[in-house]
């Protein structure tokens, strides 16, 4: 019976993907093969799709059977880690908490700011999360509104995890609200700690943790749970890890994940240095957001109504409604092709101008200035093409060209410099996952996927 060293499982809201790895720990890891198979949530059970994505897997291998070393996992089936994020001010402490939800693969369900109110405990009841992330002053700063935010949530007394990560001087005070609570505490450093400064990272790491201890997503995950030898983190968490790693060794650069339910834009720089000077708040270094709207099966109809039907049929020359309607997570011939790729052109669009910050013209006693705000891609050097439907298509590369402006105007967009690379075995978010044990192997096997070479490197480098 063959043997592999790591399979890693994607259990994706519309498809699940086996991804088999050997070699890893030497210095000549290898992608061995890839499965896939519809994602089985609507069966009552995920273990069934990938079973199936294992065996579609041991067809391309040409084998009858296969083992493994070692299996690890990601999902975001049943639509992710669902979160509330609760702080003081949107713009500093609740936009540093919301970068680190995003960042670990969270779908954020609800935010608030200031002190909560009843009808917002009974909202954050009805929206059922599974987890709770409060923040809230810098420290030794603000504590009346926390420790009122946490006395509310108090009250909401069930099973279910609460991350603090706001004003350190109470610490004390916030254990002993929760301490007579169903509610577990989970206290990190301070996502806010002085005026303009980020520390996201400590609450990233926990959220990711809690991911893989406490939630069970879908139908089966608990079953997941006893066959992995590894940590099961959200599909997100994972792309944005590999995303970092790849960073380091390449340069700045952004990663799109367009899938099934949702398009996610990954970014890892930190801007200009000019662009820092008149930023109006700070940014993350790493920073992902989610459009939850903006998916090519699960969304498909939503990205459609943005495009137009009438103008989807002009320009494809085909029944657009009978195919949105109908259409299968994994496009059956040549019309859906078209249509997925059209899909993706508008989501990677949408996504884009979501994403990147822009200049602003304010005027004062002093006349007119210009600052910006959001995120500064300018200085981004790699786009790079991952997720289901984006490595399918013939036209990606082109697709995510479009991206790109002559001249940052309005928009912080990535400039023409920038250089498009495709994840063509589609095994990103699997090497975010191998990455948490095996950096190198993981960088390894990105840039064999990527088709990116020490002298590529080289040469972007001497820019």
């Amino acid at each position: 019976m063959p043997t592999v060293d790591i399979l890693v499982t994607e259990i994706g809201s519309t498809t699940t993907v086996v991804n088999a790895f050997d070699g890893v720990g030497t210095p000549t890891p290898t992608f061995v093969a890839q499965g896939q198979a519809p994602t089985t949530v609507l069966d009552g059970d995920v273990t069934i799709g990938v079973k199936q994505a294992i065996e579609d897997l041991k067809k391309n291998l040409g084998v009858d059977d296969l083992s493994w070393q070692e299996m690890l996992g990601t999902s975001s089936a049943a639509g992710g880690l669902k979160m509330t994020v609760h702080g003081l001010v949107h713009d500093m402490t609740v936009k540093a908490a919301e970068d680190a939800a995003l960042g670990a693969g969270a779908v954020i369900k609800m935010i608030t700011t200031g002190k909560l109110r009843e009808r917002q405990v009974d909202e954050i009841e009805n929206k059922k999360p599974n987890i709770i992330l409060l923040a809230g002053g810098v420290d030794y700063g603000d504590e009346e509104t926390i420790l009122h935010n946490a006395e509310m949530l108090s009250k909401l007394d069930r099973s279910i995890p609460v991350i603090y990560g706001g004003n350190k001087a109470i610490r004390g005070e916030i254990k002993e609200i929760f301490a007579p609570t169903e509610m577990e505490l989970l206290i990190v450093d301070n996502v806010y700690p002085e005026i303009d400064q980020f520390n996201i990272e400590p609450t990233r790491e926990v959220i990711q943790d809690v991911f893989e201890d406490h939630i069970i997503y879908a139908p089966g995950m608990d079953k997941i749970n006893d066959w992995v030898t590894g940590p099961i983190m959200p599909t997100p968490g994972a792309v944005m890890n590999g995303a970092k790693l790849l960073k380091e060794v390449i340069g700045d650069l952004i990663v799109f994940d367009v899938g099934g339910a949702t398009t996610d834009l990954h970014s890892v720089t930190d801007g200009a240095e000019e662009i820092q000077d008149i930023l109006i708040s700070p940014e993350p270094v790493a920073k992902r957001t989610v459009e939850g709207d903006l998916g090519v099966f699960v969304n498909a109809k939503n990205v459609a109504n943005r495009i137009g039907y009438k103008q989807l049929k002009e320009e494809l020359g085909i029944d657009v409604a009978s195919l949105v309607e109908d259409k299968a997570p994994i496009p059956k011939n040549k019309e859906e092709e078209r249509l997925i790729e059209r899909l993706t052109e508008e989501a990677v669009k949408v996504a884009i101008e979501r994403h990147a910050g822009s200049f602003k013209e304010v005027y004062g006693p002093s006349g007119r200035t210009t600052i910006a705000s959001g995120k500064d891609l300018t200085l981004v050097k790699w786009i790079i093409g991952t997720g289901g439907a984006l490595t399918q298509l013939d036209n990606n590369r082109n697709l995510l060209g479009q991206v790109r402006v002559k001249k940052a105007r309005k928009k912080l967009f990535p400039t023409l410099n920038a250089q498009v690379l495709i994840d063509e075995d589609y095994i990103f978010a699997s090497l975010g996952v191998i990455g948490k044990e095996y950096p190198e192997a993981a960088i390894n096997l990105m840039k064999q996927s990527l088709q990116i070479t020490d002298d590529i490197i080289e040469k972007e480098e001497a820019k």
